[in-house]
């Protein structure tokens, strides 16, 4: 089977958006520091370029989760392959993943922060999809909604392709 990729998201969409973003985040936490948490891989690009554009302290580490494997569809089981390295009590944090889905993994992320003593969780996610939502979660700040579409790029991939895509593009399967 091959795959077709076209764009959905441009690069120029996507930056101006990460810009408003940071924008918002910085303001929000005015004279505060924020505790960024990238999920891997898929949102490291996505949060490198958020950090570049928030003027407030930044601090950020990184966790893998995986819930999905080399499949399209999420087991909805979610593990964690990789912890943070720094603790988050005290700290304002702010989960960054690539895109939101079922809802299964921020849900069970902010959980263990607020467990862990964190001062405030908020979510941010680059893309979010409402029509395959399975936990009600709410996401702080949302870079775009889109379809229910299989979307790879801008770190996004399938099966480990396509994360250097500078755009967000939708797999159409040959």
């Amino acid at each position: 089977m091959s795959e077709k990729v076209n764009i959905m998201l441009s690069e120029e969409e996507l930056t101006q958006r990460i810009t408003e973003l940071g924008a918002q985040i910085s303001k929000d936490y005015e004279g505060e520091s924020i505790f960024l948490v990238c999920i891997l891989k898929g949102a490291a690009f996505f949060a490198c370029e958020l950090a570049k554009r928030i003027t407030v302290p930044v601090t950020i580490d990184f966790m893998a989760t995986s819930s999905y494997g080399s499949g399209t569809v999420s087991s909805g089981e979610v593990q964690i392959k990789k912890d943070l390295d720094l603790g988050v009590e005290g700290r304002n944090v702010i989960i960054v993943e690539d895109i939101i889905d079922s809802g299964n993994t921020l849900n069970y992320l902010s959980n263990i922060f607020r467990d862990r003593r964190a001062k405030s969780v908020k979510m941010c996610a680059m893309l979010d999809k409402p029509e395959r939502r399975e936990v009600d979660v709410n996401v702080d700040y949302i870079g775009f909604t889109i379809p229910d579409a299989f979307v790879v790029g801008y770190g996004l991939d399938y099966d480990q392709k396509y994360r250097n895509l500078p755009y967000i593009g939708v797999v159409e399967f040959e």
